[in-house]
């Protein structure tokens, strides 16, 4: 790996502390990172790990290169993706071309897709949800009390987030089972191509095509009959019509990060709570600290955990000069625990005053589907403190080996 990706910093980086890809690989990939996070940003904000790439551990680095201003996407504004443009399942704009998520986008592209997908997430939309979440969830306390013991990722954080989702797109109960495949197959290939093992990026792209055409076939059942739903609406266009392509890109990324992100803000959070069982306590028999709570896991454990960028104009940044086109990695878990940001970073403390935090990104770029993150952790976290005070862990959780989406796999619970 430091082969392909080089040991020192290229053309493009000015004097910089130099960090191997090894020790940085190294260090993400690790089950429990911060440790290391820490090491790194001791040494510097801002550390040079290959040819003409930087990692930012800073938080006010990190918030610098979030807000954008000269960091932003590498163009052109769409990009081929695994897969033959020509295949029937890759989305592609009219001239062929493979068209990227507004997410991957600047200003104007990304203004113009992200205000109609915008309408998705109002307040209203997402408070009418609440009832549904809090019927899912209710559910879920009935059944591991029912069986003693229970995967709440299976049970609950992974279930959840994609029922919603699905139901707020309008796709039919009997197809569901399939969006935690297809989700998970895409959130594994979410990662830096260089942390990316064998296999998984064709895995990826074998499971956007079959979302692809599925998607294609029920758009086009909506454009026939309408219904009151997401998918119908984004199909109409309401003013601003989706090109096909956006249309089923926008899909994909909806049904990812609307799940995923959700579903380790849960597992995050419920295993930080569950080894502070007095914090975990003291939520059940005080509703009110949820919101911080909530906020508090966001920043302790963050669900997103990697955020690249581009230079987009040669600037500076915690000391280094930076020339347009270098490749810049925010670390957000290690800025989320920055000590000059918040006081004994590395403890866990619900009651803890958070101003501000990374998670869910900065400026244009800010999470579109963090009210519903938020609403849906908050339901759960404190509907379990609440119902299920004895609630305890049941055996070691078992972590997902992605990076990028930071979250479990396992996490094992019983009631006491």
């Amino acid at each position: 790996m430091e082969e392909e990706m080089g040991e020192g910093v290229g053309d493009g980086v000015g004097d910089v502390v130099r960090v191997g890809m090894a020790e940085l690989v190294g260090r993400v990939r690790a089950g429990e990172p911060y440790g290391g996070y820490a090491e790194l940003r001791a040494r510097a904000d801002v550390v040079g790990v290959g040819d003409g790439v930087v990692a930012v551990l800073g938080f006010g680095e990190a918030e610098k290169v979030l807000r954008g201003g000269r960091f932003g996407h590498a163009e052109p504004e769409v990009i081929a993706e695994a897969g033959d443009p020509a295949d029937p399942d890759v989305p592609v704009d009219g001239e062929g071309r493979v068209v990227r998520a507004f997410v991957f986008l600047n200003p104007p592209a990304h203004t113009r897709l992200r205000r109609v997908v915008g309408k998705a997430f109002t307040a209203r939309t997402v408070e009418g949800l609440r009832p549904r979440v809090e019927e899912l969830v209710g559910e879920f306390v009935e059944r591991v009390v029912e069986a003693r013991e229970v995967d709440l990722m299976g049970e609950l954080a992974v279930p959840l987030p994609v029922t919603v989702i699905a139901e707020l797109l309008g796709v039919p109960v009997a197809d569901r089972e399939r969006f935690g495949a297809w989700s998970g197959a895409m959130a594994r290939a979410g990662d830096p191509a260089f942390l990316l093992p064998p296999g998984v990026a064709e895995a990826a792209a074998a499971a956007r095509r079959e979302f692809v055409a599925y998607f294609r076939e029920l758009a086009a059942e909506r454009r026939k009959k309408p219904r009151e739903d997401l998918l119908s609406e984004l199909v109409a266009g309401e003013g601003e019509r989706l090109s096909e392509g956006e249309l089923l890109v926008t899909l994909t990324l909806l049904l990812v990060a609307g799940h995923e992100t959700t579903t380790n803000l849960i597992g995050n959070g419920m295993l930080a709570l569950l080894r502070n069982p007095e914090q975990y306590a003291t939520l059940g028999r005080d509703a009110s600290l949820v919101d911080g709570a909530v906020e508090e896991i966001l920043r302790y454990d963050s669900p997103i955990q990697l955020a690249p960028r581009t230079v987009l104009a040669d600037t500076e940044l915690g000391g280094v000069e930076l020339q347009a086109g270098t490749s810049v990695l925010v670390l957000v878990g290690a800025a989320n625990r920055d000590p000059r940001e918040y006081d004994d970073p590395d403890r866990f403390d619900i009651r803890r005053p958070v101003s501000r935090h990374l998670a869910f990104g900065r400026g244009i770029h800010f999470c579109l589907g963090a009210p519903l993150a938020r609403m849906e952790g908050r339901i759960v976290l404190r509907e379990l403190a609440k119902r299920l005070p004895a609630l305890r862990l049941a055996g070691e959780p078992e972590r997902a080996d992605t990076v990028t989406l930071r979250g479990l796999r396992t996490l094992p619970v019983a009631v006491g």
